[in-house]
């Protein structure tokens, strides 16, 4: 892969894991509403914001990491979002990492290999 498929690969998957860590935030933010007015507070916040427009952002930049490669290489390399959403998970908000999620983990980031080295 060239520099710069590199360089928007990242993005994609920096972008990705800041929208999914938003919407996270912005879901578990305040535990003590229930239904409408839960996501009345979540409009008030930034978090659902920072979320949508990361998911934005990261949809064209989707569509330039696309115009760079196929899209079923593509795909298989956006897998590594997974892995990296789930330890940013476990960093930010203390998510549990089962021996079954971590042998998905090594699992997929191998996969995501075998797919980047033979581009």
């Amino acid at each position: 892969m060239s520099p710069i498929v590199i360089l928007v690969w990242i993005i994609t998957i920096v972008v990705d894991t800041v929208g999914q860590l938003a919407f996270k935030a912005a879901a578990t933010e305040n535990k003590n509403l229930d239904g409408f007015k839960h996501w009345k507070f979540m409009l008030k916040r930034p978090w659902l914001w920072l979320g949508i427009l990361s998911y934005i952002f990261e949809f064209i930049v989707w569509l330039a990491f696309l115009s760079f490669v196929p899209l079923s290489e593509g795909v298989m390399l956006g897998s590594i979002n997974i892995v990296v959403i789930m330890i940013a998970g476990r960093l930010f908000f203390k998510e549990k990492l089962s021996k079954n999620r971590l042998i998905g983990v090594v699992l997929i980031t191998l996969g995501v290999m075998v797919v980047g080295v033979g581009t």
